[in-house]
């Protein structure tokens, strides 16, 4: 049986509560799932409780996602996990003309959909791979592109919990 199955209900949600982006009620509904069989179970785990949270929740899970590349949030403090992951492909090291291209795409992106972008900046091809990801969505339909960002959460959730048992 794997360790995370042998925590407490309060340790489990202490050792994984950062994976989602200031969301650990995911990872408490999904302690009670227990026990998961292995890594990828523990995963599909709390990717069921995001697929069952409703659309109201699963927003929210989406808003609680900071804008990539943002000078505000930066300064506000982004989540340990959120500015290991942007610095990892440079975003915390933008020219001025590239912060205004982020903020430019964040702003019509967020007004567009009502959410930030989310991206598994770490599988997305550096700065370059982000913009034309960026880009590209803006033109989807709104259903789709939510359903795209879920997606990229359940991505970003899979290399946390993989840091974080490795």
């Amino acid at each position: 049986m794997s360790d995370f199955n042998r925590l407490n209900r309060k340790a489990f949600i202490e050792r994984f509560g950062l994976l989602f982006e200031h969301s650990p009620w995911i990872v408490a509904q999904a302690e009670t799932l227990r026990p998961f069989k292995d890594l990828e179970a523990l995963h599909a785990g709390f990717m069921k409780v995001v697929a069952h949270a409703g659309p109201e929740a699963q927003l929210a899970l989406l808003r609680a996602h900071p804008k990539l590349a943002d000078k505000a949030q930066v300064r506000a403090g982004l989540t340990k996990e959120s500015a290991s992951e942007q610095a990892s492909v440079g975003l915390n090291a933008l020219t001025e003309a590239e912060f205004a291209r982020f903020h430019d795409l964040n702003t019509a992106y967020e007004a567009r959909f009502g959410f930030p972008f989310i991206i598994a900046v770490r599988l997305a091809g550096g700065k370059a791979g982000i913009l034309e990801a960026m880009e590209t969505r803006l033109g989807n339909e709104a259903e789709a592109e939510f359903a795209t960002a879920l997606s990229e959460v359940g991505k970003i959730v899979w290399l946390r919990l993989k840091d974080l048992s490795a």
